[in-house]
């Protein structure tokens, strides 16, 4: 098909499709400059870490260095295809500032030393707290970027070895309302749908979900079926004129924090006009009437008026949903991250349960993660949950872990739920948890309330451990800082949102004294000298696949279950999908067929939790209202969020992504293609509200909350009157800038997080990056200076006023190849 500027056409070049056939095959190369096919020493199979999709990619190895990436034809999650952040991210590898040695804090500052002397610190400032404060002294905060195998020593290490239950990841500020939204409606994580069912919906629902810059390639697929025939309806739920909405049958913006409002208005319509599946609903769920009871108050006008949306827009959007054939639904950061997450999220799975649209082609659901391995976080207890989806508060579960580690179950901390990341900042903050364990996240640019944060991690009393490829804003606070090897550097596993699960390989050495992520857990392990109860050692395994092959044994007859997979099984083809066992040598490809769901109580991964106030549902209370492990129909009232909008707070502040830049930047800034796409933080509002103000294009604004104040050019975008949005990725590290944490850089900061509260979802506990009060005022004007957004997406300009701004291109150096193939079936 030739060769296409991919930071100019994200999603590429459409191959169209129709309702039941197979996504054709075009496969997606990117090669340093000058080089062909043919320089390319070796290719060696893995999968995409800079989003969450999962796309299987080959990495191309040139004299020892990664030069570049292609798509997996065979694979079933992108039949060939990458986006942007597959294709220029693998960069950030060789990036020259990598950490090379390990660090530790002299006389206030940071110096390199050896291996042996940071890991004795390490370990012996853990041994240390463990005798004189106990377990509960010590907390792990991890990511969704390692592999399984380090996460699930990582679970190994902290819950059966340490004995604390403080650990979670960073998966808590993007993907815990996922898990939570599966365990109150279905009594266990694991996602319904698959990938494939886009290829048979004729509705496609996206709320909160800008899978047009969070999933490229996924949008690719949706976008192939937009230009086949019998294209499905999309429904957009987004304050923002995303891609997505942009496509959309129906586009409904609602008011910032009115999320539950909106859907129940939603179920209301369904049920008014009796687009229900009754035989599926009474065979297969629980709570219908009581559902029915309380949507009686949610009528489309109340809801119009409290959404600021149209009563049209929402009777055809119901219409759409409560009418088709083949309903899927995909939920992402708006809800996750705004009021009442979880929710919200719980009635999205109720328009399905209602509807009977679930377990069949074109029928599913997609909690989406935020993160690529977030699914392995979540499944192998690094998120503070007990691996394999087992139920903390359910004591056979415990004594089965214990029996699967060879301890004693009294040794697994199980009298309360496990420690969620934003108290764990809290203990920090009160100086219970003197040892905070960060591995591979940067929660001095991620977390809520900057300011607070950097107080809390920069305390003497805190020995802080970071873990990381780079000096990041965290790393900069830490007492040891420890160089770790990434992808492409080490072997491992991983499993994307639908259950696929895929092997990455070493493709090169990790520069200087970095090892795998894996590794360095393995020797902490051994430094704390951790035994089981017979005085063999607690970790029993040294490579990734001899703890692959334990992780398979403790996922055996959960619902996660791995025992038919292996590093061999995953060479050489697509990813596969679990559970995958003897009942199903080739993976499964939707789970939930025919109504049988993992929610009887004695198999549950959890009770549940009551949805506005959070308080855990007790095991009596859950078998008297699911004996027989149905669904779950969850009423959930609205209420007003905790700060609105006032006099000298007038806007409501949203926090986002784009399709350029991965998380903090970390990687992503360091790939030229992709920072000279979004070089730096903008804020968006719209053209109303810029001609109300007196704005234009380029201006140069303070936003202010009660927290802090960031400045920014303004972008006059197509978002939601009274919204202001600012894309979360800008920390204080920046190429040449040499800004440090705690600095106000000249310019009021660039990080959103300066300006989010110290807030969570009761259900969750995820914070809520999406509710802010906020204000603005002019510092001065553009000068000629467009804001720097892209224009490619969300962010695109509209109105006349300002300078002009030039579209976003990447030119020759982000020339990427395509071709279609003609392959067999992927697996």
């Amino acid at each position: 098909m030739g060769r296409l500027d991919r930071i100019a056409e994200p999603w590429g070049t459409r191959t169209p499709y129709g309702p039941g056939e197979t996504w054709p095959v075009r496969v997606d190369q990117h090669l340093a400059e000058g080089l062909g096919d043919d320089d390319v020493d070796a290719w060696h199979q893995s999968a995409s870490i800079l989003h969450s999709n999962g796309d299987g990619l080959d990495i191309a190895v040139k004299d020892g260095r990664i030069v570049g990436v292609r798509g997996r034809a065979e694979d079933r999650v992108n039949h060939g295809r990458l986006g942007p952040k597959d294709l220029y991210g693998w960069q950030a590898n060789g990036s020259p500032d990598r950490l090379t040695k390990p660090l530790v804090r002299r006389d206030g500052e940071l110096v390199e030393t050896d291996w042996d002397t940071a890991m004795e610190a390490v370990a012996g400032r853990t041994k240390e707290l463990l005798a004189e404060r106990g377990a509960s002294s010590i907390a792990f905060y991890t990511t969704g970027q390692l592999f399984l195998e380090e996460y699930y020593t990582l679970g190994l290490i902290a819950h059966g070895g340490i004995g604390t239950n403080h650990v979670d990841g960073n998966t808590r500020l993007c993907t815990a309302t996922a898990a939570a939204a599966l365990k109150e409606s279905f009594g266990c994580d694991g996602q319904p749908g698959s990938y494939t069912d886009l290829d048979h919906a004729d509705v496609i629902c996206l709320y909160g979900h800008n899978m047009a810059e969070t999933q490229t390639v996924l949008w690719t697929r949706i976008l192939d079926r937009l230009a086949g025939p019998h294209p499905p309806a999309i429904v957009c739920v987004d304050p923002r004129e995303t891609p997505v909405a942009r496509a959309a049958t129906v586009h409904l913006a609602p008011r910032p924090g009115t999320n539950v409002m909106l859907m129940n208005a939603l179920l209301h319509e369904v049920l008014a006009h009796d687009w229900v599946d009754h035989d599926y609903v009474e065979a297969h769920a629980v709570g219908f009437p009581e559902l029915q009871k309380m949507l009686q108050g949610y009528s489309v006008e109340r809801a119009a008026e409290v959404c600021g949306v149209l009563e049209a827009d929402l009777r055809e959007a119901a219409r759409l949903i409560g009418t088709s054939e083949r309903l899927f639904s995909t939920v992402l950061q708006g809800f996750y991250q705004s009021h009442q997450a979880t929710a919200a999220a719980v009635l999205v799975n109720n328009v399905h349960i209602v509807r009977g649209m679930l377990g069949k082609p074109g029928c599913g659901i997609l909690q989406m993660n935020g993160q690529p391995t977030a699914q392995n976080t979540r499944e192998c207890g690094a998120d503070g949950d007990l691996p394999a989806f087992r139920n903390w508060s359910n004591d056979a579960h415990v004594e089965d872990l214990a029996r699967v580690w060879n301890i004693d179950p009294v040794d697994i901390p199980h009298y309360t739920a496990p420690t969620h990341a934003m108290q764990i900042m809290r203990y920090v903050e009160d100086g219970s948890i003197r040892f905070l364990y960060v591995t591979a996240t940067n929660p001095a640019v991620s977390m809520p309330e900057l300011q607070r944060m950097r107080s809390i991690l920069s305390q003497d009393r805190l020995f802080l451990v970071v873990q990381d490829i780079f000096l990041s804003e965290t790393a900069q606070l830490a007492d040891v800082v420890l160089p770790a090897a990434t992808w492409g550097e080490k072997t491992g596993t991983f499993t994307n949102v639908d259950r696929t699960v895929h092997l990455s390989e070493k493709a090169v050495e990790p520069p200087g004294e970095a090892r795998s992520d894996f590794d360095i857990l393995v020797d902490y392990a051994r430094r704390l000298d951790l035994r089981d109860k017979d005085g063999a050692p607690l970790v029993k395994w040294t490579t990734p696949e001899e703890a692959f092959e334990g992780w398979k044994e403790c996922t055996r007859g959960r619902p996660c279950d791995y025992t038919g997979l292996s590093y061999d099984e995953l060479r050489g083809g697509s990813g596969i999908q679990w559970p995958c066992n003897d009942e199903h040598p080739d993976g499964t490809e939707r789970i939930y067929e025919d109504g049988q769901f993992w929610s009887a109580p004695d198999y549950c991964e959890s009770y549940g939790r009551d949805l506005v106030t959070g308080t855990p549902v007790s095991p009596t209370e859950y078998r008297a209202l699911n004996p027989d492990g149905k669904a779950v129909l969850k009423a959930a009232e609205y209420v007003v969020p905790h700060e609105v909008p006032s006099s000298d707070y007038p806007f409501q502040l949203i926090t986002g992504r784009t399709l350029y830049h991965f998380h903090t930047r970390t990687k992503t800034a360091r790939a030229p293609q992709l920072q000279a796409a979004a070089p730096e933080v903008w804020v968006e509002c719209s053209a109303a509200d810029a001609a109300e103000q007196g704005w234009a294009e380029g201006d140069l604004l303070e936003v202010r909350t009660p927290r802090g104040r960031v400045t920014a050019r303004l972008r006059v975008s197509g978002i939601r009157q009274g919204v202001l949005f600012l894309p979360f990725h800008y920390g204080y590290w920046d190429t040449g800038a040499g800004h440090q944490p705690g600095d106000d850089a000249g310019d009021g900061g660039r990080a959103a997080n300066e300006l989010t509260m110290t807030d969570w979802d009761p259900a969750s506990k995820q914070p809520l990056f999406k509710t802010a009060a906020a204000t603005a005022t002019r510092l001065r004007g553009a000068d000629g200076e467009p804001s720097r957004a892209p224009t490619t997406t969300a962010s695109r300009p509209v109105g006349d006023g300002g300078p002009p701004v030039p579209d976003t291109r990447g030119g020759d150096a982000a020339q990427a190849d395509e071709r279609l193939e003609t392959v067999g079936g992927a697996r």
